[in-house]
């Protein structure tokens, strides 16, 4: 005799509390704010003492504007070129053929005196004065370090002030605004004697005091000894920030060098505001590109016949973008 067996199929129902759905992360939709290949239509102009960069890059369709699309974006300030003091025989910013293929144009920065009161040398791009902050956000630029670079390695002392990069949350020079903060990115040697060159990264804290004087304390620092940094060879940075505290704040960075794999360099889970601000507002004020250094290591340049120099080309800025 056959015997027959019944299957019975009970559904089970998932319950999902309101709580816990509304506590899914809605990941934002990227927004890219501007871009630039530095090509002949983008012209490096004086302003003042200062410099600044208008026209539109022809090489891409759109977010192309230097003026429309970055300067009257009400999601960042304004961009201009700072040197804070000094000429031309001793900083300049440029737009100019790319060594090697004069087809192609890049943003020159070349430092070969101190022009800051003869104590320090510097020329910055300036993103400054955002009406709103931004909280999430995501950069790349391709840079070339000449030859010239290669004699940075044997400077005699330890190097770690040799920024390329800054973000402010927030600035730390107007008595107006209270719990400074700054992720510094630059280009490190860990050892007195002669060295590769690593890309360093630190969060501080600043205290401004009534005197105009300040106070950093170093929050995290980081350095990436397992990568060094390409000299005479092409290589693209992507940086990524999300504002948080010490278990939300986030930065990450990637090197790829032309033709080759992308590498992660820094992935800081830290606090990426000040520590004690109660209600951070993101990222008003930064300096994608810059060239930031004492007059220490100018002046050891020089007496090798030689100076720093960075080129710059391909930089995008995008809003809600995630690596």
């Amino acid at each position: 005799m056959k015997k027959i067996y019944l299957i019975v199929m009970v559904p089970v129902l998932v319950f999902v509390s309101c709580s816990q759905a509304q506590n899914e992360e809605k990941i934002p939709e990227p927004e890219l704010i501007f871009q630039s290949g530095f090509e002949p239509e983008s012209k490096v102009i004086p302003r003042g003492s200062d410099a600044d960069i208008i026209g539109t890059d022809l090489s891409f369709s759109e977010k192309n504007d230097w003026v429309n699309d970055l300067d009257n974006n009400p999601l960042v300030g304004n961009f201009n070129l700072q040197y804070q003091g000094g000429d031309s025989t001793q900083r300049f910013a440029k737009i100019v053929p790319e060594p090697g293929n004069p087809e192609n144009h890049v943003l020159w920065f070349w430092l070969n005196e101190p022009n800051v009161g003869g104590s320090k040398g510097r020329i910055q791009a300036n993103i400054y004065g955002g009406k709103t902050g931004l909280k999430e956000f995501y950069q790349s630029v391709r840079i070339f370090l000449p030859e010239d670079m290669n004699t940075v390695r044997t400077f005699p002392e330890k190097i770690h002030w040799l920024t390329i990069a800054e973000f402010w949350n927030n600035i730390t020079w107007s008595q107006n605004v209270p719990y400074g903060f700054r992720i510094t990115l630059g280009l490190g040697k860990p050892v007195a004697a002669e060295s590769d060159l690593y890309f360093i990264l630190d969060g501080q804290d600043c205290q401004l005091f009534e005197d105009g004087s300040q106070k950093y304390t170093t929050l995290w620092s980081e350095i990436n000894q397992n990568v060094k940094v390409p000299i005479g060879k092409w290589f693209t940075l992507d940086y990524y920030y999300k504002e948080g505290d010490a278990e939300n704040g986030r930065f990450y960075m990637t090197v790829q060098t032309e033709g080759g794999q992308k590498e992660v360099i820094f992935n800081v889970t830290a606090f990426t505001h000040n520590s004690n601000d109660p209600n951070p507002n993101g990222v008003t004020d930064f300096n994608p590109l810059k060239l930031y250094t004492s007059r220490k290591l100018i002046d050891y340049m020089s007496s090798k016949d030689k100076t720093l120099q960075i080129y710059w080309d391909d930089f995008k800025l995008w809003k809600d973008r995630r690596p």
